[in-house]
């Protein structure tokens, strides 16, 4: 790409975090992405381009180690002409939601993450002039705490995401509760999966986004603004899934896209399309823990139905729900285990302040990084160097926790796929897909105390509103451990 030649016309807004904004090119397939600060807190060009840098270099040598080649896509560094960034940044500011001008996109350092467009298929350049479909999904954290450190049982039982809807709403973030679920979703069983997938579908919050063409014609664009048509989504599916049928309109044919649409996803999810193999793998055994979280409407309906017993099939070690479940688990001791020891760090950090950049706790994040992660020991030795661990394999959790997984998805000819070219197959059309994990920055040391007290919070909130009102005899009925397991694997 030719920087010198960019045009701010063909760019256009594209979405943003909380600490950058994102353009994406109109032909091209490939986004821009500036970081963004408070007004009159801009950095000086070195702070940014070394801000870049440690991301750039935490996709490649960190996280690309726990979800693989094919995955993760880091992007690299580019520096833009002053004047092309101030007028790219004039054209889209009206399209951004007013929740997020409350920060300004960087206009001053001429520095940018250049990054492929996750909406469009990664691998097979041939479906390029096909319409491409791509669903976005933020999975949230796939398993129940095991740690001892635990105080309140209800973690044991409840998941965090379910526990945390009823405060979103109560502090009016969203209208309803979601029905969805991760651990379903992280079941690895079809049903439960499909349950999931339906209630993301039903309540998207800002778990789910399903693009067009690189559009977003289903989701949130930001936390007020969702859309749940499900006859509009149909009519934008039915091309993708009945291209040549009789199926015309109605509930009928509503509600046979949306299913060919979750079994798309589900097959998608399972599937494997990275090297690595499970023979290559280090396999740990954690704790016991379970599989399921008694406030899981599924579950629910299970019990209403006089069955108890929860089928868990398991993910199949290669799939990306595998790898994100993985890195999740590096939160070994729960924020109620960690917290005592970041405060130890942060004690020694009071005493040795020059000792911050020793630690890496800012970066490098390099392969000598990764390599400490990989000390899955849990005796506390009474040493800075033991919590440090604990703190950087805490905060990868959290990123995966956080992270959003891409599926996008065109449509093929039988005579096109090959055994390299993954291939998902419906009542009435073929998929090719790629799959790749996107917002993985590492989550910042400081926002540790806000996720002690954030967990407090969720924990105090749901015992006293919710579980009071639930049926006592409920949680009676959830019995039944299953073996708990972390894997970790170099590619």
């Amino acid at each position: 790409m030719e920087v010198e030649k960019m045009d701010e016309n063909e760019w256009k807004y594209h979405g943003e975090g909380n600490q950058s904004l994102v353009v994406s090119h109109c032909q091209r397939c490939v986004v821009l992405r500036f970081l963004k600060f408070p007004p009159n807190q801009n950095k000086t060009p070195e702070e940014i381009l070394h801000h870049l840098q440690n991301i750039v270099d935490f996709g490649k040598h960190v996280m690309k180690q726990f979800f693989g080649e094919n995955y993760v896509h880091h992007g690299e560094i580019i520096q833009l002409p002053l004047d092309f960034v101030r007028q790219l940044c004039l054209k889209i500011q009206p399209e951004r939601p007013e929740c997020r001008c409350d920060k300004d996109m960087d206009t001053l350092s001429g520095y940018a993450m250049c990054l492929p467009n996750l909406t469009r298929l990664q691998t097979f350049r041939f479906a390029e002039h096909r319409p491409i479909l791509c669903i976005e999904i933020k999975p949230k954290c796939g398993f129940i705490p095991f740690s001892s450190h635990v105080s309140q049982e209800i973690k044991h039982k409840v998941c965090r995401y379910c526990m945390h809807q009823h405060l979103k709403v109560a502090n009016g973030k969203w209208k309803r509760p979601s029905k969805y679920c991760p651990l379903d979703l992280f079941s690895g069983n079809k049903q439960r999966m499909h349950f999931a997938l339906k209630s993301l579908l039903q309540e998207a919050q800002n778990n789910l986004k399903i693009f067009k063409n690189g559009e977003l014609i289903y989701g949130c664009k930001d936390d007020q603004d969702c859309v749940s048509d499900w006859n509009e989504l149909a009519r934008h599916l039915k091309p993708f899934f009945f291209p040549c049928n009789g199926l015309v309109s109605g509930p009928h044919c509503t509600r046979t896209i949306v299913k060919e649409l979750i079994h798309v996803i589900t097959m998608a999810l399972l599937s494997s399309t990275d090297t690595c193999r499970a023979g290559d793998m280090k396999t740990v055994p954690i704790s016991q823990g379970r599989s399921y979280c008694e406030a899981s409407a599924f579950n629910k309906e299970l019990v209403r139905n006089g069955k108890h017993k929860l089928e868990s099939s398991g993910l199949p070690r290669g799939c990306l729900l595998y790898k994100t479940l993985q890195a999740q688990m590096l939160d070994m001791l729960d924020i109620e285990g960690l917290y005592p020891l970041y405060s130890r760090v942060e004690q020694y950090l009071e005493e040795f302040p020059e000792e911050r950049s020793t630690l890496q706790i800012d970066g490098p994040y390099n392969e000598a990084f990764y390599e400490k992660l990989l000390d899955l020991s849990l005796e506390d030795d009474g040493t800075v160097a033991f919590a440090l661990t604990k703190v950087q394999q805490y905060r990868i959790a959290m990123t995966a926790k956080d992270c959003s997984i891409m599926i996008a998805l065109s449509t093929c000819l039988q005579d096109e796929c090959s055994e390299q070219r993954p291939v998902v197959l419906t009542s009435k059309s073929r998929f090719t897909f790629s799959v790749s994990v996107l917002d993985l920055d590492l989550k910042p040391y400081e926002s540790i105390p806000h996720q002690y007290k954030l967990d407090g919070e969720i924990v105090n909130y749901y015992l006293k509103n919710v579980q009071a009102k639930d049926d006592p005899v409920m949680s009676n009925l959830f019995k039944e451990n299953e073996d708990c397991t972390l894997v970790l694997h170099k590619v």
